[in-house]
């Protein structure tokens, strides 16, 4: 009976883990906890694939990121808050020690209420600026909702699939579909190498602070135009912890969830927010975009021993390398980006190869990526090293170190002597017959007797 009970506990264990493999821990920060209501089908959807949810306002006394120095969660959540300040636990410092020890941030905001000050901090951080004085309001007066915003012309309409760069995994983009980012705060994106644009505005966008509306606006005075303007960015972390900005909290609300929208002068759509806001947070809470290294083997061409500590200049090798995706649920075999290319480097000081792996088989879960190559004739202490770092992947950083050493004595060719060894004899025979004949003429010349 027990052990019965026991199976049982363990499948509903499983069935209601986390398929983050970050953790479950998610701590969603709001003004309000009632407000939840607002959201009640993207959370919902979060607990249902996992999650363990807690609520808290900035002013709970109990708000805590960290105890006795370990994260109490894995994931943060904050939706707008008018609230200035979010406490003395969630400061700019606190947030940045929460990314530096691996853990994950989504920040979805609107124009209708100011970013709190530790907001503005913690993207400071990250290079991502925000028009802080003004609320920022996107507007686009030809990709707008005609029903919901006929006049203000501040609810965006985005026609999918949405355009990043090539090369990069398209885990955002959906196709044939329609996206509403309803009161939509733009952000500005420094230069950082770490960031990385996945909504831009349209060209025809602008921010611009409803308050102070003029009969001409005067571009001097945008904060930015057209896509300058970011409505959904990303930043991870040399850890590979995540960081998401979302510029419209709203859109996370059930009444955008597959609410119709129109184009002006086109026809009647569905969005997909649902769809997308499922995305954003899968990424968000590295549930997509999760690399494993399963194994790395490197040996002699003809040898089954598997990575051994030392070489021989001019030896034939081959490297194998086994990578995994996580895929919502599931380890799945990875697959590189289109025209993208993964690489090995075979290094002293700096690279003697680098060289492109190629995928040489795929297993269930898996795909190993190898390649074959003669080591140069270099002495010294090398390393197999693979450097992967891409956007919206986690980082992929390893080195193995071995030696490698020079033919030893009897690997080189013989005939009569040893070939290879002539050079070294014909100098040994050489020094010791002069060394020789200066003693015996040192030693039997007769110093010349004085005269008297």
């Amino acid at each position: 009976m027990w052990s019965i009970l026991s199976v049982a506990a363990l499948v509903y264990a499983a069935a209601v883990s986390a398929v983050s493999t970050a953790g479950n821990r998610l701590l969603v920060v709001l003004d309000d906890v009632a407000e939840k209501d607002l959201y009640s089908q993207f959370l919902g959807d979060l607990t249902a694939r996992g999650y363990d949810v807690s609520y808290e306002t900035p002013r709970s006394e109990g708000l805590a990121l960290f105890h006795l120095g370990e994260r109490k969660y894995d994931h943060l959540l904050f939706l707008p808050s008018k609230v200035k300040g979010l406490g003395p636990n969630l400061t700019p410092s606190h947030l940045v020690n929460f990314v530096n020890a691996d853990g994950n941030i989504l920040v979805a905001q609107t124009s209708t209420v100011p970013s709190s000050t530790s907001i503005v901090g913690l993207l400071s951080e990250l290079d991502i600026s925000l028009p802080v004085e003004r609320t920022g309001t996107v507007i686009d007066h030809f990709n707008y909702d005609v029903r919901s915003a006929a006049e203000s012309h501040d609810v965006l309409v985005v026609e999918g699939p949405i355009n990043i760069r090539p090369g990069l995994k398209p885990y955002f983009e959906i196709e044939g579909g329609v996206v509403a980012f309803p009161h939509a705060v733009g952000h500005v994106l420094g230069s950082g190498p770490l960031l990385t644009p996945v909504v831009r505005a349209s060209a025809t966008a602008y921010s611009y602070n409803p308050k102070e509306q003029a009969e001409v606006l005067d571009a001097d005075d945008l904060f930015a135009a057209g896509q300058q303007l970011s409505l959904l960015s990303v930043f991870e972390a040399r850890n590979s912890a995540r960081v998401t900005v979302l510029g419209s909290a709203e859109m996370l609300q059930n009444k955008w969830f597959e609410a119709v929208v129109g184009k002006p002068g086109g026809n009647s759509f569905r969005t997909d927010n649902q769809e997308f806001a499922k995305r954003v947070s899968g990424w968000a809470f590295q549930e997509i975009g999760v690399l494993r290294v399963n194994s790395i083997e490197h040996k002699l061409q003809d040898s089954d021993e598997l990575n051994p500590g030392i070489y021989r200049i001019k030896n034939d090798v081959s490297y194998n390398i086994s990578l995994s995706e996580w895929s919502w649920d599931k380890w799945v075999p990875f697959s590189l980006p289109q025209d993208d290319v993964l690489q090995l480097e075979f290094s002293m000081l700096s690279p003697f190869h680098r060289l492109n792996l190629a995928r040489t088989r795929t297993t269930g879960d898996a795909a190993v990526y190898g390649v074959s190559f003669t080591l140069p004739d270099q002495h010294g202490i090398f390393n197999f090293k693979v450097n992967y770092k891409r956007p919206f992947l986690t980082n992929v950083e390893e080195k193995n170190t071995v030696s490698v050493r020079h033919f030893a004595h009897d690997e080189w060719p013989r005939s009569f002597v040893i070939s290879g060894a002539w050079p070294w004899i014909s100098g040994i025979g050489a020094t010791v017959s002069g060394f020789v004949g200066f003693c015996a003429i040192w030693m039997y010349s007769k110093p010349v007797g004085k005269k008297n």
